[in-house]
């Protein structure tokens, strides 16, 4: 069984993520962790901690249920608004053999803007797969 922590939020449906994650179930059994960082947005999505913790927890179980759909094991949590910790503390309590992070396009991405992928790569000793949106939701 291969163990992935996949970290996405506003990406979570996107076509690119779950065509990843589906090439991982056929390539064996696979077991997915998902964490949705509570970032306060301030585009509107979210204006307070409370609001984005809601629209994280409701994206985690919409991607929980589809997730499940390609065969594999799925589980998740809300993290911190700071994706880089909300990964520290997911890994503390989940150990997995890669990390999938899902982001916006370039320059609709505030975790490309603060260099996440290539901090993640650092911070981490296992393998860091950067999956972009080929579009913003």
């Amino acid at each position: 069984m291969t163990d992935y922590l996949v970290v996405a939020n506003q990406t979570l449906g996107g076509a690119q993520l779950i065509e990843a994650l589906r090439r991982r179930v056929r390539d064996g059994p696979s077991r997915f962790h998902v964490v949705v960082p509570a970032t306060v947005d301030s585009a509107g999505w979210t204006t307070t901690e409370d609001q984005a913790h809601v629209v994280a927890q409701e994206r985690l179980q919409q991607a929980i249920a589809r997730f499940k759909e390609l065969g594999a094991e799925v589980d998740g949590q809300v993290g911190d608004a700071r994706p880089l910790d909300a990964m520290q503390d997911a890994l503390r309590r989940w150990p997995c053999d890669e990390i999938i992070l899902s982001t916006l396009p370039a320059g609709a991405s505030r975790w490309l803007r603060m260099d996440l992928v290539s901090r993640a790569t650092r911070t981490f000793a296992i393998p860091v797969t950067h999956i972009e949106a080929t579009e913003a939701p």
